[in-house]
Parts: structure tokens; sequence; C-alpha cells
């Protein structure tokens, strides 16, 4: 089985993971026999979700057919804004963990008060 990635941000969802799928398929309307193709499955991590959804509309009617059903996803419910501040926290934490030399950190403070 091919692991899932965001189709936006391409990091990877694991099973069981909050995300959001979009499922698409073509089917014929009004020919006989009906044909239908096989769904593919289109997903987006939380964080891209919820910026997808606060954007601009993209081109294409395609496109602004699936940013139109999450940007109804995103509004319906908050736990979809929670996952991704919640995933953004932890990325921030990680920023914030690493030592900085202290010389650094005063040449940069005596830097501004200079410039």
């Amino acid at each position: 089985m091919q692991p899932l990635l965001c189709l936006r941000c391409r990091r990877e969802i694991e099973s069981g993971d909050k995300s959001v799928a979009v499922y698409m398929f073509a089917q014929t309307v009004g020919v006989k026999p009906r044909q239908k193709s096989t769904a593919q499955r289109i997903c987006f991590c939380p964080q891209c979700a919820v910026s997808l959804a606060m954007g601009m509309p993209p081109e294409g009617a395609l496109n602004m057919a699936a940013w139109e059903m999450i940007r109804d996803l995103v509004s319906a419910e908050p736990s979809l804004n929670q996952a991704a501040w919640e995933s953004l926290r932890g990325v921030i934490a990680l920023l914030g963990a690493g030592n900085e030399d202290s010389s650094a950190a005063n040449w940069r403070v005596a830097s501004r008060r200079v410039g």
C-alpha cells in the first residue's frame, strides 16, 4: 500500500492521522451503458486544508469545486482548525528548542541598536 501524501506540502499522512480527503470520480450521464471511473483519493494535512480554505480561490472549475468543499468543512467544525494549530505548536516547539550561542545573540542585539 502506498503512503498517503498531502497534495499541497507532500508531507506523509500516517494511517489514523487527522486529514481531509477529497474523493473524485467521473461518471457518464445520459449515455448507455453508464461508465464510471475509479475513485481517486486526494489528501490534505490539516494545516494545508485550513490554509487553502482561507486563501484566494484557485483557477479552474474543478479546483474551485474542491476549494468550496474544503471551505465548507473548515468553516463547519472547529476541530480541523484545532488539529492544524496543534500540529503548528509542535513545529514551533521544535524550532524554539535550539540553543543559541549567547555571544551571537548579544551581537544581534547590539547590531540592532547601532543600525
